[in-house]
């Protein structure tokens, strides 16, 4: 989370050129990976100014209450940003495909709900985290949280009333922790479950969303809107975690690593089983069961180089489920796997 509520210089006319950094901006954009090994390496003498603090919580969250929760407190760090640090978006601006710049390879969250079909780009939600918008009369959050490589969108209906999501600056498993703005209970991003608060044991729903290249987008929803660049200017395009998925330990976990997978090796989740990024990318197509999960090349990695678009060749997952009508698309994620086992010890892990 380091560096990304600090602001940029500012966008050129190009929405989506890459900004011209400041000296101080280049270096800490530069210098971002170096800290991250630096902090993983030294981590276990670090803990303690990170760990939890319930009692100073409840005095910058007065809302919040804190005699409910599912988790033991202690799995909450930190993560550098104050509340809202990472601001959330709230009326995100879109303009048609066609009048973008946006280059090919780079990765969106696509989502389609009736015939409305929006691209998010990541180098946007790195910076934000979550989009609040509406989509075919549908309320939901696009959500990407950069630590886990973990895309996911939410229906933001809840018993009746409509929620919206802000950033705590804090991370359980090095995942982000959200909050609704209406009982300021915190959520977690992975599963969508009320893990503190008034809403505790609360789980939003997931609606189907791809992970997948801007030209792909375009190619499948030549009518489709994309989200540009907030006023408030980041360095958009860049990426502040600059060779961060080749690292061998991820930032602020504890937790335990796989044995069988590197932490930070990409797998394609469903529920509670994963297949290897590296095994799909194999075999182009795998079956299982209902599901039909397949891979093709063209998408940057977000979390590669200093710019999103020169990324490493990650490729493009989609994950459809077998119905009545046909194959449809499956609500799924492509996470790092040391994250899959935070969350899913006792899940099926498939590389092989």
């Amino acid at each position: 989370m380091i560096g990304r509520y600090l602001s940029g210089d500012g966008v050129g006319p190009n929405l989506y050129e890459v900004p011209s950094l400041s000296a101080m901006e280049a270096l800490m954009v530069r210098s971002v990976a170096t800290a991250l090994l630096v902090v993983a390496l030294l981590w276990p003498s670090l803990i303690a100014p990170a760990l939890a603090d319930p009692a100073r919580w409840q005095s910058e969250w007065p809302d919040t209450d804190f005699s409910k929760h599912s988790i033991a407190f202690d799995e909450i760090f930190s993560g550098g940003p104050p509340k809202d640090g990472i601001p959330a978006i709230d009326d995100p601006v879109f303009v048609p495909v066609g009048e973008t710049e946006l280059p090919d390879r780079e990765p969106v969250i696509g989502l389609t709900i009736g015939d409305d079909s929006r691209a998010y780009p990541l180098r946007i939600l790195m910076w934000h985290e979550i989009v609040n918008d509406v989509v075919g009369g549908v309320p939901v959050a696009v959500t990407f949280c950069p630590l886990c490589n973990t895309a996911i969108v939410f229906d933001r209906r809840l018993d009746g009333q409509v929620l919206s999501f802000g950033t705590t600056g804090k991370l359980r498993n090095s995942d982000l922790v959200m909050y609704d703005r209406t009982t300021e209970s915190w959520w977690q991003q992975f599963v969508g479950e009320a893990i503190v608060g008034e809403l505790t044991g609360k789980q939003l729903d997931m609606l189907p969303a791809r992970l997948e290249s801007f030209a792909r987008f375009k190619e499948r929803a030549p009518d489709g809107q994309v989200q540009v660049p907030p006023a408030a200017s980041r360095a958009y395009g860049q990426n502040p975690y600059v060779n961060y998925d080749s690292l061998a330990q991820p930032f602020l976990y504890v937790g335990p690593l796989p044995h069988d997978i590197a932490p930070l090796a990409r797998v394609v989740r469903v529920g509670g089983q994963a297949w290897s990024l590296a095994l799909l990318r194999e075999h182009g197509e795998i079956l299982a069961g209902d599901l039909r999960l397949t891979w093709q090349p063209g998408q940057a990695s977000a979390l590669d180089a200093s710019a999103i678009a020169e990324g490493a060749d990650v490729g493009n997952v989609l994950v459809e489920r077998r119905t009545a009508d046909g194959w449809q698309d499956a609500v799924y994620s492509v996470d790092f796997a040391f994250a899959f086992r935070a969350f899913y010890a006792d899940g099926t892990l498939h590389t092989e």
